[in-house]
């Protein structure tokens, strides 16, 4: 399976590496493609050494303005014009999603298969990683949205919500099977 993961390509703490780290290794050994923005800095370098170290493939899709940054050593690297053709490489290669800690460029790539999915132009899975409760005040808004009317489908169509990454690499493999 291509599973497409955003997040971000900060340096952050053993919080949300350690969670990081413990995904990417359960992609690699499921013999999984990484499908990601192709940095080689911060979390983003952590997801992928992890998934390459425990033997699986890295699907890079940088941008011009980072290729300098891009991870040397991907199986495969695509360099996209901008953020909108990244995006649309990104989900264009993947079978599953996984939006993990980051930061507008994350929410935006996150929003942007949501609402894909909202109007049924994909059936992708999509799992948010809420590391360390990073994104417990964004799950609490979709949950208000879904109750006072602002989805036209259920949230638990839209997404997937966990805190452990065993349980998130679970439902990809499951609705894989489903589909």
């Amino acid at each position: 399976m291509n599973i497409c993961v955003f997040l971000s390509a900060a340096d952050l703490d053993e919080r949300y590496t350690r969670p990081a780290r413990e995904f990417a290794e359960l992609i690699g050994k499921g013999g999984h493609t990484l499908v990601w923005g192709g940095s080689n800095v911060g979390l983003m370098k952590v997801v992928a050494d992890g998934v390459q170290e425990a033997g699986g493939r890295l699907l890079g899709v940088s941008v011009e303005f980072l290729a300098a940054k891009a991870r040397p050593g991907a199986d495969e690297m695509v360099i996209a014009r901008d953020l909108a053709e990244r995006k649309k490489l990104l989900l264009q290669n993947a079978d599953a999603v996984v939006i993990m800690v980051g930061g507008t460029g994350t929410l935006d790539e996150a929003t942007e298969i949501l609402e894909l999915k909202k109007h049924g132009r994909t059936h992708k899975p999509v799992v948010l990683l809420n590391t360390a409760g990073f994104y417990d005040g964004l799950e609490q808004q979709f949950r208000r949205m879904e109750a006072e009317g602002f989805l036209p489908r259920p949230l638990s169509d839209l997404m997937f919500f966990t805190q452990e990454p065993a349980d998130a690499l679970a439902y990809l493999e499951e609705s894989s099977h489903d589909r």
